[in-house]
């Protein structure tokens, strides 16, 4: 569990920074941590499911206030230390489950803003082959 959340949070960040030059790469390391966070969260549900606790509905009003809670800016571990260190394993491991559904729904976002970008922009290849062609092109007139 520990390596799919780290798996999530650096593809994350290597994504974005691959982003300056390839949208290609970037797209591939943010699925990967899609996939990683989708892990985790089944991760998560097998824990509940295995132990008989519930899983909140998404409409209950622990998920509404977790989902509350995971729009709140800045997000730092300070704002959930308190139900960390306080709740049963039970809430912790159903607040991990919200705030996974939130960074999926979030990624599924860039994910689709990141290949919109790469149809209309094309991929680092693609613009250095054209503009390789335009160089060529320009020295021979």
């Amino acid at each position: 569990m520990i390596q799919a959340a780290r798996s999530g949070k650096k593809n994350i960040l290597e994504g974005s920074k691959c982003g300056l030059t390839s949208k290609e790469m970037e797209i591939k390391l943010t699925n990967v941590a899609r996939s990683s966070l989708e892990e985790l969260l089944d991760d998560y549900l097998d824990y509940l499911r295995a132990r008989d606790h519930p899983i909140w509905d998404k409409d209950s009003r622990e998920a509404a206030f977790a989902r509350k809670l995971g729009r709140t800016t800045p997000q730092t571990f300070d704002l959930y230390r308190d139900f960390v260190e306080t709740r049963p394993p039970e809430v912790v491991a159903n607040i991990a489950v919200c705030l996974i559904h939130q960074t999926n729904y979030l990624i599924d976002r860039q994910l689709l803003r990141l290949e919109k970008d790469f149809i209309e922009q094309g991929g680092l290849r693609e613009r250095m082959t054209h503009a390789r062609l335009q160089y060529r092109n320009t020295r021979k007139k």
